[in-house]
């Protein structure tokens, strides 16, 4: 088995973090990143992206990665 890299793990936590908040939205209307960072929309806007790039890589780590 190929050993995870840093970015393959940061990937791995932020589809997981932002996988969790959604569902925190779905259950119960909440946004934990919108509550954390809402004060600095800006600060909120890169996480959405960085959640968003982690789920991207992940398709393209889950695809190109032999077992």
């Amino acid at each position: 088995m190929a050993e995870k890299s840093a970015l393959d793990w940061t990937a791995f936590v932020l589809v997981v973090v932002g996988g969790l908040n959604w569902g925190l939205v779905g259950l119960f209307g909440l946004d934990l990143v919108a509550l954390i960072f809402g004060s600095v929309p800006l600060l909120q806007q890169v996480v959405y992206i960085l959640v968003g790039l982690s789920a991207l890589y992940m398709v393209y780590y889950a695809a190109t990665k032999k077992k």
